[in-house]
C-alpha cells in the first residue's frame, strides 16, 4: 500500500473510531470500549506469539493482575484511573520477567503448558487473597466521571479515554517491530542458528518480548476494569486465555492491526452466535476458529489483504517481505566468517 493511501486508510479509520460513541446506544458503546481493552492485550499476546515466536495461554493471569492492580488502587487508595493504567503495566511487566526467565528452558507444547497452569492458578489465587481482592465476591470500582463541560456521557468518555490510550500503546509496538527490537524478535522467530550466528541475544530479546507483551496484558486489564467497573474471578479463568490465543489467530498473526479485529470477534461473535441459538452459540463459534484455520490462516488481515490485492490498492503483504528480508539476512550470515558482529551491529541489532 502506498503512504498516501495509507495514510488515508488511517484517516478514515480514525473518523470511524471517533464516530462510534455517537452511532450506537450506552450498551454497544461499552463493548467497543471492552474490544479496546481486549485489543491492547491481544496486542501483547500477538508480540510473543506472532513476532517472537513464543506460545502462552497464560495471558489471562497478567490481564487478570492488571485489573486488579487498577481496582485496589482505585477503590482502596483513591488513585486517579488513567494513573492506574501505567503502575498496572509495571506489575504485570514485573510478573511476565519472572515467568520468562524460567520460560526461557523451555518451548512449544511445554512453554504452552506451564503458561496454562498460571492461567489454571489464578482464580483460586485471587479466592485465596479475599482480603485484598475480595475473595469469590470481586471489587467494585467507580467509574470515570466525565469533566464538567465536555458535553459527553459516561460511556462515551471512558470509550476515548480507552481510545486514547490504546492508539498511544499501539503507536508504541508499531515504531518498535519497525526498529532492531522488531528485526531481532522475527529473526529470532524465523531461525534462532541464524539469529545467534548473527549475534542477537536470544534470551535477552526473549525475556524482553515476554516482559512487554505480559505488560500489554496488564494495562489492557486495567482498562478493562475503567470499562466495566468490577472484577471479580470468574472474570479471568483459562477460557480468556485461549480466546485471547485465539483472537491472534483470527484477527491474524504478525499483525498490528489485527489485534483489533481480532478483540472484535471473541466479543461480537459469541453474542451474534447466542442470537442465532443459544444452545448452539459454542458450536457456531467453535467452527468459525476452524474455519479460519483451514480456509484462512492469515486471519482477517489477510483477508483484508487479499481484497486489496484484488482491487490493485496492496501490493506485497509484510509477510512477504518478511520472508525476503529474512532470506537477505540468511545470505549475509552465510557470506561472513563465523563470529563477525560487524553485520549484525549494521542493521541494528543488539550483540553480545
Amino acid at each position: 500500500m502506498s503512504p498516501r493511501l495509507r495514510l488515508l486508510a488511517l484517516a478514515a479509520l480514525a473518523v470511524v473510531a471517533v464516530c462510534v460513541p455517537f452511532m450506537f446506544g450506552s450498551f454497544r458503546v461499552g463493548q467497543f470500549t471492552q474490544v479496546l481493552a481486549y485489543a491492547v492485550a491481544i496486542l501483547g499476546l500477538n508480540l510473543l506469539v506472532g513476532y517472537s515466536g513464543q506460545i502462552s495461554l497464560g495471558h489471562g493471569a497478567f490481564f487478570a493482575l492488571g485489573a486488579y492492580v487498577a481496582a485496589i488502587l482505585i477503590a482502596d487508595h483513591g488513585f486517579p484511573h488513567l494513573l492506574t493504567v501505567p503502575i498496572a503495566g509495571a506489575f504485570a511487566w514485573v510478573a511476565g520477567l519472572l515467568v520468562g526467565l524460567p520460560a526461557l528452558r523451555v518451548r512449544g507444547l511445554y512453554l504452552a503448558l506451564l503458561t496454562l497452569g498460571l492461567a489454571v492458578a489464578t482464580p483460586p489465587v485471587i479466592k485465596r487473597l479475599d482480603g485484598l481482592t475480595g475473595g469469590a465476591q470481586g471489587m467494585n470500582v467507580a467509574l470515570p466521571e466525565p469533566p464538567s463541560g465536555v458535553g459527553l456521557a459516561q460511556d462515551q468518555w471512558i470509550y476515548f479515554m480507552t481510545l486514547a490510550v490504546a492508539v498511544v500503546l499501539f503507536a508504541l509496538v508499531a515504531a518498535m517491530l519497525r526498529g532492531r527490537v522488531g528485526r531481532a524478535l522475527i529473526t529470532i522467530r524465523d531461525d534462532e542458528i541464524v539469529a545467534r550466528s548473527m549475534g542477537v541475544n536470544l534470551a535477552l530479546y526473549k525475556t524482553r518480548a515476554f516482559a512487554i507483551s505480559a505488560a500489554y496484558a496488564g494495562m489492557g486489564g486495567a482498562l478493562y476494569v475503567l470499562t466495566v467497573g468490577f472484577v471479580s474471578p470468574e472474570s479471568f479463568t483459562v477460557t480468556l486465555s485461549i480466546g485471547f490465543l485465539a483472537a491472534v489467530v483470527v484477527g491474524g498473526l504478525a499483525t498490528v492491526s489485527g489485534a483489533v479485529l481480532g478483540a472484535l470477534f471473541i466479543v461480537l461473535v459469541p453474542e451474534y452466535a447466542a442470537d442465532v441459538d443459544e444452545a448452539l452459540a459454542g458450536v457456531i463459534y467453535g467452527t468459525v476458529l476452524i474455519v479460519f484455520m483451514y480456509v484462512e490462516r492469515g486471519g482477517l488481515v489477510g483477508i483484508v489483504r487479499r481484497l486489496g490485492r484484488g482491487l490493485g490498492l496492496v501490493g506485497r503483504d509484510n509477510n512477504t517481505r518478511r520472508r525476503s528480508a529474512h532470506a537477505q539476512v540468511t545470505g549475509d550470515a552465510a557470506a561472513r566468517p563465523a563470529g563477525d558482529g560487524a553485520g549484525a551491529r549494521r542493521r541494528g541489532l543488539r550483540t553480545r
